[in-house]
């Protein structure tokens, strides 16, 4: 469970990259590949980060019927949950008081903020219905090394041939891997990875639309413009224009 009080950035979980604003509040299955949300440009106030084993609890507390609820919800974060609005608000100030409580007051708000997770109404799964990509360790850590590779280097080119050798694989190899794991293929999700990183320069920074294209990684112009709108919806000026309205 991640909790972010404040500032914007990019979330990315599983195959899911998006971008946050004001905070974000987010519950990762275990070896569900992510990359770390906050840095020194998020601008936020805290992150808070908790960590839990399967069986913190034994392994067949979560079977007894009081805790339908939370196996429910630990179900679903196989996939990638974020929460938003009053259950951002209201419950990341209660993730954010746990760490002056006592073991066990902190164990039981814990039990209760988990219910109140999956109760809530503002929450949203982050990865395609049906999607799990609950991997063994080995499988995860090279996930990780990718994820967090093109997190570093998305404004360059990054070849196949490239990221292929970085988690020692053959690019026919790493192409079917990478596509058996995400359901989409590398360079898809690194054009992704780009156009989330697009759709926050257009929300935070006046500069030209086609200043966002090659600082988001991309070289041609016309070919950002048709991306962008594939995967928006929109064109690059109709999303700035209607977040300006929006934020108005």
């Amino acid at each position: 469970m991640v909790y972010i009080n404040g500032g914007s950035g990019k979330r990315q979980v599983g195959s899911h990259v998006s971008y946050y604003n004001d905070g974000d509040l987010i519950l990762i299955g275990s070896n569900l590949p992510h990359c770390g949300f906050a840095d020194e440009e998020t601008g936020n106030k805290k992150e808070t980060v908790i960590q839990m084993k399967p069986d913190f609890l034994g392994n067949a507390f979560f079977d007894i019927s009081e805790m339908t609820n939370i196996r429910n919800l630990f179900r679903q974060a196989k996939q990638g949950i974020s929460f938003a609005g009053k259950t951002k608000k209201i419950l990341g100030e209660r993730i954010e008081a746990l760490n002056e409580q006592t073991q066990l007051e902190r164990l039981l708000n814990m039990l209760s903020v988990l219910n109140e997770l999956e109760l809530s109404k503002d929450s949203t799964i982050l990865n395609a219905e049906g999607f799990s990509m609950e991997m063994q360790m080995q499988d995860n850590d090279r996930m990780n090394v990718v994820y967090n590779y093109v997190k570093d280097h998305f404004q360059e080119n990054i070849s196949l041939e490239e990221i292929s050798e970085l988690v020692s694989m053959t690019v026919p190899s790493f192409y079917r891997y990478f596509k058996n794991i995400t359901n989409e293929t590398f360079t898809k999700f690194v054009n992704d990875y780009r156009l989330v990183h697009a759709s926050k320069l257009l929300a935070e920074k006046p500069i030209s639309i086609s200043e966002v294209c090659y600082e988001s990684g991309f070289n041609n112009f016309g070919h950002f413009n048709k991306s962008f709108k594939e995967f928006t919806g929109k064109s690059a000026s109709q999303y700035r224009q209607e977040l300006r309205s929006y934020l108005k």
